[in-house]
């Protein structure tokens, strides 16, 4: 595989809110099967001092919620943190006070397309939800499931404005109380669990409008959202938001391809996560991992590792030097590149006249390389430099 198609595999998600000019590093820190691992958050807690070496900023934590899926993506009562598979309420608070002694921020996985409920009506549906508290916040019935989700609701709701789930009601978010008591439930995460943003899943599910109602709602630090077709759905969404993409192939105009040549503000690039990796979804090659690492520690926008290839693969050494370098340099989302050749065995570009790097296994690099640049760190088909 040459060089070029490698980084067709990056993948771009994208930021919502706000953009960084400083060094912003996020970690996932979960994947497909850490919720069949008892004591999650206590076990994360071993891996702080390797996540504050490598330059993390932000660690994305798995959803919270009680859910009939034990990943978390099927929520019913929101405010119950107990029943979640990866720990407690105060184990949860526990990890992200730790994690903020070490200078690293919390953001939460925000599953609000869909929802379990609890109980069924007298039709013998289950639509009856239960928010996990003893008033009546989050306590719905079905005329707050959308009116086309058939299966669920009683036709009462409003019409979906995104995609059909199919695995659990579809809720109404044109319904004014749904945007208030999610919103609270999302600030009350903040105040009393210590999440400073979000990570929205399922964004495709309802329209951008609702996301930046959301955002003005609850004022996140930092919110990025899985989402495909990127610059309009930033826009729709009031450009506050970072989501995901699949476009890193080539160069336009000399710039970076996809989100990061045209937004990198708003762009979170990443490798692999819970669903490329843990489930098999276009994983990235695995022998070109520490590859595409480079590549993102060393772009625009901002960058995400996963936690399997910090922590299980054996990268944290190579990572961690990349992710220095980064620092060092004050990379950022804003950073300016300058690609300096894009070939089949090489492609090598200059960083915000900090740092130059390069991957692909030529080594004739001709006269691309400034005399006044000095080795940072190398490895197998790859090198990084910094100014003298």
């Amino acid at each position: 595989m040459d060089i070029l198609t490698t980084l067709c595999f990056l993948c771009l998600s994208i930021s919502l809110f706000p953009s960084f000019t400083t060094p912003t590093i996020l970690f996932q820190g979960f994947n497909w099967a850490s919720s069949d691992k008892p004591g999650w958050y206590n076990s994360l807690k071993n891996t702080i001092p390797d996540l504050a070496n490598a330059g993390i900023t932000h660690v994305w934590l798995p959803p919270a919620s009680q859910s009939v899926a034990p990943q978390g993506y099927m929520p019913g009562r929101l405010y119950d943190l107990n029943a979640s598979k990866y720990g407690s309420q105060e184990e949860l608070k526990s990890l992200i006070a730790a994690l903020r002694e070490r200078g690293i921020k919390s953001i939460a996985d925000i599953v609000i397309n869909h929802r379990t409920a609890e109980s069924k009506d007298s039709r013998g549906i289950y639509c009856i939800f239960e928010g996990g508290t003893s008033d009546s916040r989050l306590d719905w019935g079905p005329s707050f499931i959308c009116k086309d989700d058939t299966t669920y609701s009683d036709g009462t709701g409003n019409p979906d404005t995104g995609d059909d789930f199919g695995g659990a009601p579809d809720i109404d978010h044109v319904n004014p109380r749904v945007q208030q008591e999610l919103s609270d439930w999302m600030n009350w995460l903040k105040t009393d669990i210590g999440f400073v943003g979000w990570r929205f899943d399922m964004v495709k599910g309802y329209a951008p409008r609702f996301t930046k109602i959301y955002m003005e709602k609850t004022s996140p630090e930092f919110a990025d959202a899985h989402r495909g077709a990127l610059v309009g759905w930033v826009g729709a969404a009031g450009g506050s938001v970072n989501a995901f993409d699949f476009t890193t192939k080539g160069d336009s105009n000399g710039k970076p391809p996809g989100m990061i040549g045209i937004k990198p503000e708003n762009a979170v690039t990443f490798i692999d996560n819970h669903d490329t990796w843990s489930q098999k979804l276009w994983p990235f090659p695995s022998e070109k991992v520490m590859l595409g690492y480079v590549y993102i520690l060393t772009h625009p926008g901002t960058p995400t590792i996963f936690y399997d290839h910090l922590i299980e693969w054996g990268l944290k050494e190579p990572i961690s030097k990349v992710s220095a370098v980064r620092s060092r340099n004050g990379i950022n989302s804003r950073s300016s590149v300058k690609i300096l050749t894009a070939e089949a065995d090489l492609y090598m570009a200059a960083i915000d006249d900090k740092i130059i790097m390069k991957i692909g296994p030529k080594m004739d690099l001709g006269n691309l390389l400034p005399s006044n640049y000095q080795v940072a760190t190398d490895g197998q088909d790859f090198a990084v430099w910094e100014k003298k």
